[in-house]
């Protein structure tokens, strides 16, 4: 066996991870510039809106490539403002989220960003806000004495709680369920308490909401926006690209945000109808991007030159998708070189077509005949009949279904679920 050849293989698997990209160094290392415009869209809402409490909702598909995005635009944005930016489920259980406990998360993240930015905030004040804190999740008396003098550990323990103890969760909506405006005046104190100090604005950016399933999306945005609308900052709210499909929702969102929405779109590989033309060829610009992306995390040598824009055709323009399929190609590599030690193993188009196979076959498990009809009918017309059912957004917000923008948005059928279309015979 070529210990080069694994060791290289195993590397470009890591470097396959689909995790954003949170860190200067990362971002260094694998980062492709393609979204100035949307951090321009973001910024101008941050800056130009005319009261300091703005609320903007950022979405897109899943994978698209939001969170490397706000890490980045984060990290613009800390010369001039205080930016508390934090995913929501490194904080909480993604099955128990609710407008409360975002709140409460959103007033432990600010605390925790003063003791990172060793803001010189009183020891009373900030004795009284852990105290807060200590008496709100249950924290013995004894634990809050040896805690308090170091908010790190206290805030770590808290959060810690938050993410696991279920009871420590129930126990914070027990307490303000009916007492939302004491909770979010607490946050505002915390929040007045670090803007004095800094003499900067706060910017509060939560990742990952868009993430929960589509029911919890539901229970936050459709009974409780004004809730998590009220603290007296900036916050960016991350949702799930299928809400604003949602007839109900998308006018409740835009009223309590004053229209403030900003979406990341998918590359666009092809202009619409194009990908049905046998002639057709693909925007070079998208293509050009999503190639570098693959050059940077899979070393020369390892992927055959033809199949590269192959695998980008096939993740339908999502960075995620690309990165999905190329990792399996990776997996499948690495059984490969040790099942075949003399042999020199690369990603080539007999590769991609065993990863296509695997990932096709995770894409079919849940559909049923109501799924394919959607999916048929979006495929043909490039919308379904009703873009505003319950069954076309789950499979918009499952990946089934990609959305593109042009002046008017545009749906189709991922690339490996057309494949899936067609085995079934419901298009040649």
């Amino acid at each position: 066996m070529s210990q080069d050849l694994l060791k290289s293989f195993q590397e470009a698997y890591r470097n396959l991870d689909l995790l954003p990209l949170l860190g200067q160094k990362e971002l260094e290392q694998f980062g492709v510039n393609f979204s100035d415009e949307i951090i321009e869209e973001l910024e101008q809402l941050v800056e130009d809106y005319p009261n300091s409490d703005s609320k903007i909702i950022f979405t897109g598909h899943r994978g698209c490539g939001k969170s490397t995005l706000l890490a980045e635009f984060s990290r613009q944005l800390r010369d001039r403002y205080f930016v508390v930016s934090f995913s929501i489920a490194d904080t909480i259980e993604m099955s128990d989220i609710n407008h409360i406990n975002i709140l409460f998360a959103i007033a432990v993240n600010l605390m925790y960003q003063a003791e990172v930015n060793q803001v010189e905030i009183s020891k009373s004040t900030k004795d009284a806000f852990y105290k807060w804190f200590a008496s709100k999740t249950r924290i013995e008396t004894e634990d809050l004495k040896a805690e308090v003098s170091t908010g790190f550990d206290l805030l770590k323990l808290i959060t810690g709680k938050l993410k696991i103890d279920a009871s420590i969760r129930n126990e914070i909506k027990h307490e303000f369920e009916r007492k939302i405006t004491d909770l979010v005046a607490r946050v505002n104190e915390i929040a007045a308490v670090i803007q004095v100090t800094t003499k900067k604005e706060i910017l509060v950016i939560i990742d990952d909401l868009d993430k929960l399933e589509l029911a919890r999306v539901n229970d936050i945005y459709r009974d409780n926006i004004k809730a998590i609308c009220q603290p007296g900052f900036r916050i960016i709210y991350t949702i799930p690209i299928a809400v604003l499909r949602d007839k109900f929702l998308r006018p409740l969102i835009e009223t309590e945000t004053n229209d403030q929405i900003v979406v990341m779109p998918v590359l666009k590989l092809f202009e619409k109808g194009q990908s049905r033309q046998s002639n057709s060829q693909p925007r070079s610009e998208a293509i050009d991007v999503l190639c570098e992306i693959l050059k940077k995390r899979i070393i020369l040598g390892l992927l055959e030159p033809t199949t590269v824009e192959k695998i980008v055709l096939k993740s339908g323009g999502l960075l995620r998708e690309l990165i999905r399929i190329a990792n399996e190609c990776c997996r499948i590599c690495l059984r490969e070189i040790r099942r075949h030690p003399e042999r020199a193993i690369i990603i080539n188009d007999e590769i991609l077509e065993k990863a296509i196979d695997n990932i096709r076959n995770d894409f079919a498990i849940p559909l049923g005949k109501v799924d394919y009809e959607i999916l048929q009918t979006t495929y043909q017309n490039f919308m379904p009949e009703d873009p505003k059912e319950q069954e076309f957004l789950d499979l918009l917000h499952g990946l089934y279904v990609l959305e593109y923008r042009n002046r008017q948005n545009w749906y189709d059928v991922h690339p490996i679920v057309v494949e899936l279309l067609k085995e079934q015979g419901l298009i040649n």
